[in-house]
């Protein structure tokens, strides 16, 4: 399971370096070759899509300030699933709403794809997927989608195109004519990621997509998003409450404490790409939903 860090601690994405041992008289041959044998395997790291240091943000409201997030460092590769999870109220959504740009940091440093935040959202270098689907009811699933492409100011064409190469993505092919009230739940948040990548950008932002949705439609899209992942390559920032849920879905897993929200862990997963449901009946998956209970139980008791 590893040492768990302090709470409080700040976390940040490991860095990989070289062996740095001195080595003892005739182990000089053995050492070398193992020197060699790193050099050969350990690849580069991949670029930081979100690159976070020192960041704290407090609200100012009449009964005083609410600090929300305190002292938080977090490194996000290209190619992550990374799920933020703590507390209600621990800011994980807010956290997610700076790196989009929706809210501002008191203090610290954040870059996204190495601009600022407000640079990043005006490159439209990510799509945000809400709670709620937050479909308009009387345009059609096809308009809804392209709804960012005619803003942005796409030739109709193109935007047809996207819609249909997306939805199909979603398994959404053949309700383009559709409208969201004859949709059901799971469906409407499917077009609404649709809708998130159909103007391509590199990173994906979801704030518990799937949260209000019962568990046997939740494992089904859980399914679908990881597929989702697997063929675009995106990088994915997700927050939810469900242990089960970030511990399927994550490459990495980021626990929070309660407010201010610190990173109190952040877990690695290397579970398949590929992986069906009954992963999480195999003792590495309860070992690492153990982790990350144990962590929130070690925010709560921070708190106290």
């Amino acid at each position: 399971m590893g040492r768990r860090r302090r709470p409080g601690a700040a976390a940040r994405h490991p860095r990989e370096g070289g062996p740095g041992e001195l080595s003892l008289p005739g182990q000089g041959a053995a050492m070398a070759g193992m020197a060699l044998r790193m050099t050969q395997t350990l690849a580069p790291s991949p670029k930081a899509v979100v690159d976070i240091e020192g960041l704290s943000l407090t609200f100012q409201t009449n009964d005083g300030p609410v600090y929300a997030l305190s002292n938080v460092d977090l490194r996000i590769a290209q190619g992550d699933f990374v799920s933020f999870i703590g507390p209600s109220g621990c800011g994980k959504t807010t956290l997610l709403r700076v790196i989009a740009d929706l809210e501002k940091a008191t203090s610290g440093k954040i870059s996204v794809n190495g601009l600022s935040p407000q640079e990043a959202r005006q490159k439209r270098a990510y799509g945000y997927v809400f709670q709620a689907p937050a479909l308009y009811p009387w345009r059609t699933i096809e308009r809804n989608v392209t709804l960012p492409l005619e803003i942005m100011g796409l030739p109709a064409a193109e935007r047809k195109e996207r819609a249909r190469r997306y939805l199909d993505l979603v398994n959404l092919s053949g309700f383009e004519r559709k409208f969201p009230w004859q949709l059901s739940g799971g469906m409407q948040q499917r077009a609404s990621i649709a809708r998130a990548l159909c103007f391509e950008p590199d990173l994906l932002l979801m704030d518990e997509p799937f949260g209000a949705l019962d568990e046997i439609v939740r494992d089904h899209l859980n399914e679908q998003l990881l597929g989702l992942w697997d063929k675009t390559g995106k990088t994915v920032v997700f927050v939810t409450h469900s242990i089960p849920e970030a511990v399927f879905l994550s490459t990495r897993i980021v626990v929070m404490s309660p407010r201010p929200g610190r990173i109190i862990d952040v877990i690695e997963s290397h579970f398949p790409r590929g992986r069906g449901l009954d992963i999480r009946e195999t003792p590495e998956f309860l070992k690492i939903a153990h982790r990350v209970r144990e962590g929130l139980r070690a925010g709560h008791a921070y708190e106290d």
